[in-house]
C-alpha cells in the first residue's frame, strides 16, 4: 500500500479507496487544512505579471 504524509499533523496515512479523507489521516485534520485556506494562511503563490494572461494572449503571433 503507498502510504503519504497527512498534510495537516504529517501522520503516515494509507492511501487506498477504503480512506475517505486521503491524503488527510482524519475528517478533522481535513477541517483544519480547509480552515487555513479559508483564512487566507494557505495559498497558491500568484506572478502579478502573469495574473491576467489568457489561452487568448498565449496564442498570439
Amino acid at each position: 500500500m503507498p502510504t503519504v504524509n497527512c498534510p495537516t499533523c504529517r501522520k503516515s496515512v494509507e492511501w487506498t479507496p477504503e480512506n475517505k479523507h486521503r491524503p488527510f489521516c482524519s475528517d478533522r485534520c481535513r477541517l483544519i487544512d480547509l480552515g487555513e485556506w479559508a483564512d487566507g494562511n494557505r495559498f497558491i503563490p500568484s506572478d502579478p505579471e502573469h495574473d491576467d494572461v489568457t489561452s487568448a494572449d498565449l496564442n498570439r503571433d
